[in-house]
Formats: C-alpha cells, sequence, structure tokens
C-alpha cells in the first residue's frame, strides 16, 4: 500500500516500522519545521474497541510521563476513517536493537545506556506506570541539542497502571526480558517487573545475547569471559526471579549503573585494566551466543544435548530445542554444546517477533566467526512466508560461492546454497532455506558448516523435524 501523502497537517516521508496494532511513519512538521514519527492504528483494528483504547492509552500514558528519557507525544487525531493516531519525536539514531547487529557493546557504553533507559523508566513509575516490555527494541536514540546521545524509553503499548496491576493482570511481555511474576498473573505486578526486564536489556547488551527464560541464563562471564565482576553482579541481581532480591527501584538499579561506569571509566584511564578469566569449555552445557553469520542476531538458552535412542544410530546424536518444536539429528562428534531458545529472524529484513531455534557445535563460541575452524548447525523457524527466498539471496564477503542445487524429501524442498574458502581450508558453510511439504508447518532457515570436508547435508536434512 503506497503511504498517505499528509496525515493532518503532517507530510509523510517513509514508514519506519510496523507493529502489532500500528503503522509508524517519519514525517516532517512543516509549522515546527522539525521531522516527527505518527503512529497510525492499523485498519484490520480500526473498529475492535478494545484494541483502539489500549492503541489511544499508549499516547495518554506516553503524554503523562513528561521527561527527556521518554517518547513524547505532541499531538493526538484521527483520520477520515476514523483511525487514531499520534505525533511523537523522531528518534533520528534508531533502537538499541540496530546497535546491537554489529555485536555485543563495550562495557562503558552498555552500562551509560542501559542507567539512561533505566532514568526514563523511572520516571514511568514515577507518573504510576509500568513498561511491562523493556526491550531493545523499545529503547530509542535521539540525537541531542548538545550533541549528546539521547535514550528514550518508547512503546507502552502494553503498559499498565501500577494501582491496577496489583491484582489480576493478563500475561504480557517479550521472551527472554520478562520477569517471572508477568507469567504468574494471580500475584500482581510492581515496578521490578521493569528491572528484571532492565537487567536482562543490559545482559543482552554485553553478551550480544538475549536471555533464557527466567532462572535458565548461564552467566554473563560464560559469554564475555573480561566482563567485569561487579557489572555481572549488577545484572544478576536485576534477574533475580526472587523480586524481593532484586534492586528495589529502576533509580536505584540506574545509580548503581552510574557508580560501575564512573569506576570502571577511571579503572581504565588509570590503565588498571583487569586480566581476563579463563573461559573453560564445557561440554553439554546451557551456553548462549550471538549468531553473527548471515546478520541472524540472537539466541537465547533453554535445553541440553540429548541422545538418540536408536542404538543403530550410534554416530549421530538427536537434538531438540526448548519450545519441542524442532528437532535434528547431527553427528556426534559436532554435539558438545548447544544453545537454543529464540534467534530473531528481522536480522534477515523479514517481519515478525522472535521464533524458535537453536545451534549445535563443539565451540558455539566460535560459531559467530565464519574464519574459524569449527563444524555444527544452526536452525530457526520462520514467521513470515518470504524466509526461503531471503535465505537464497544471503551472501558472505569472505567465502568463496560454489553454486547451489535443489533438495526434496517427503518432508521439505529448498535450494542448498554453498561456500568455501572462508577462511579455513576444507571448511564449507551451506545455507538452506526450507519449505515445507505439508501445511501449517512454518518455512525454516538451516545453516551447517563443516571442518571435514565431508557432506553432511543431505543426511542433517532428512533428519529434520519441525512440529506445528
Amino acid at each position: 500500500m503506497p503511504p498517505p501523502e499528509r496525515i493532518g497537517r503532517y507530510l509523510i516521508e517513509r514508514r519506519l516500522g510496523t507493529g502489532a496494532f500500528g503503522v509508524v511513519w517519519l514525517a516532517h512538521d512543516d509549522r515546527l519545521e522539525a521531522p516527527v514519527a505518527i503512529k497510525v492504528m492499523a485498519e484490520n483494528w480500526a473498529y475492535q474497541l478494545d484494541i483502539r483504547e489500549r492503541f489511544l492509552s499508549e499516547a495518554r500514558l506516553l503524554r503523562k510521563a513528561t521527561s527527556s528519557g521518554v517518547v513524547q507525544v505532541y499531538d493526538i487525531g484521527e483520520l477520515p476513517d476514523e483511525r487514531p493516531y499520534f505525533v511523537m519525536e523522531y528518534a533520528d539514531l534508531g533502537t538499541l536493537e540496530d546497535r546491537l547487529t554489529a555485536g555485543p557493546l563495550p562495557v562503558l557504553e552498555a552500562l551509560r545506556l542501559t542507567a539512561s533507559a533505566a532514568r526514563g523508566t523511572a520516571t514511568l513509575h514515577g507518573t504510576g506506570i509500568i513498561h511491562r516490555d523493556i526491550k531493545p527494541s523499545n529503547v530509542l536514540l535521539a540525537s541531542g541539542a548538545d550533541g549528546e546521545e539521547r535514550v528514550l524509553v518508547a512503546d507502552l503499548g502494553l503498559a499498565k497502571n501500577l494501582a491496577q496491576a496489583s491484582g489480576f493482570t493478563v500475561v504480557a511481555g517479550s521472551p527472554g526480558y520478562t520477569a517471572p511474576e508477568q507469567t504468574e498473573s494471580l500475584d500482581g505486578l510492581d515496578a521490578r517487573a521493569d528491572v528484571y526486564s532492565l537487567g536482562a536489556l543490559l545482559y543482552h547488551l554485553v553478551t550480544g545475547t538475549v536471555p533464557a527464560r527466567p532462572g535458565k541464563s548461564v552467566r554473563p562471564d560464560e559469554l564475555r569471559p573480561d566482563l567485569p565482576r561487579e557489572v555481572q553482579r549488577a545484572v544478576l541481581r536485576a534477574m533475580e526471579t526472587n523480586r524481593e532480591r532484586r534492586w528495589p527501584s529502576a533509580k536505584a538499579f540506574a545509580d548503581e549503573l552510574d557508580h560501575l561506569h564512573e569506576q570502571l571509566a577511571a579503572r581504565q584511564a588509570g590503565g588498571k585494566t583487569r586480566r581476563p578469566r579463563r573461559s573453560h569449555r564445557i561440554r553439554r552445557s546451557h551456553v548462549l551466543i550471538a549468531v553473527a553469520v548471515a546478520a541472524v542476531a540472537a539466541l537465547g538458552v533453554g535445553a541440553t544435548v540429548k541422545a538418540m535412542d536408536a542404538p543403530a544410530a550410534s554416530s549421530v546424536e538427536r537434538v531438540n530445542d526448548a519450545s519441542g518444536r524442532i528437532s535434528v539429528a547431527v553427528p556426534k562428534a559436532w554435539a558438545g554444546q548447544m544453545v537454543d531458545s529464540d534467534w530473531t529472524p528481522t536480522s534477515l529484513g523479514l517481519t515478525g517477533g522472535p521464533a524458535p531455534g537453536l545451534i549445535v557445535a563443539p565451540d558455539v563460541r566460535q560459531w559467530q566467526n565464519l574464519r574459524a575452524d569449527v563444524s555444527g548447525v544452526f536452525v530457526g523457524l520462520g514467521t513470515s512466508g518470504e524466509l526461503a527466498a531471503r535465505v537464497d539471496k544471503l551472501g558472505h564477503r569472505d567465502c568463496t560461492y560454489q553454486g547451489s542445487r535443489a533438495y526434496t524429501d517427503a518432508s521439505w524442498h529448498g535450494r542448498v546454497r554453498t561456500w568455501s574458502s572462508c577462511g579455513t581450508p576444507g571448511h564449507s558453510l551451506e545455507e538452506i532455506g526450507l519449505v515445507p511439504a505439508r501445511a501449517g508447518l512454518p518455512q525454516v532457515y538451516v545453516q551447517i558448516r563443516s571442518a571435514g570436508g565431508t557432506d553432511r547435508t543431505d543426511p542433517i536434512l532428512h533428519s529434520l523435524r519441525i512440529s506445528g
């Protein structure tokens, strides 16, 4: 659908993004001579009164929380077809999710950004609002008048009044960032649910990885061995499953992060850097790591590697992800470590939220480096019918493309695209976008890396089992 030329007095320039209930446009305010962002309710929800009220509630809550750390609402209106919209300040530097595409952030930067997000969240709490969905895509970055980067908490579509949250509340939030009490709706919520999410945000910024379910994440130093111990302690306290043990408020967490930033900056300036702790290899452990190949953004953790039941298949091992939807058999020599939880198809330019995925390899810490001598398998479920077509267009600048071939069995069909010479002689990389033969199943992204020169692709693909 082509963009409208104008919404009210605002001249539309381009689409910024699409959410569950609306579309956000970049527009120009001729009177203020400034760019603005306009969120318009989606047509398919326009006459759902409860959704309409939630949409308008977001605008009212943002307007109520007047702070330099929360996105500001300038105007609200209605289109000729009665769809509501509201006009917000434009964050010209993108989101923390955008910042993470290059991998984990420097520790000082991660502390600064999370502290700023925590202060914006504390403002919400001061006006009686729990955000309930703090995550990298909901923390925006904007240029300040003084040249400093501003951090803005945004998207209050799931926000709730603190007084109303003390009793029954609807389960809401995003996997990896959701406090355990948000899934136990009878216990009620308070501001410490957002403290948990802020801790998960910092975890993601310093490790490059989405946390697992509450209580299941590995310690951050398993992913970043040189992470200062005091930073790890702050993260783990914020992410305590028992909210009584967390930081008591978002402000208290922000104050601690500011203190750590000052302390570590002084240490670096004085040349007193800590020696990195040695990273020990852990067999069949729960490990997290960012998937860098083809810009796959993040995975969490959840399940262990499991042996196949069939005794005749002693040279392979069947692994399953935490959701129970993915099962695949890999060579036993590859089944040293596994990460599983969600990956983000949006990192490939596709729509949709996180989806089940897994990586299995002898050392998953090397997976993000295409030049590493490591064998393994990545499987990610798609949230879009365009996944296979998008995988067929991926390229790898440092590798030599060897061509493609068709793959078909009773369950799947797709193209196997092969690269070699990614920096390691004898190493091959194969990527496949699979389309299911049976209706109701998602498309699947499979990546197979082999350092031994033996082609394992067809047996691995043939072993793949996906549930609806």
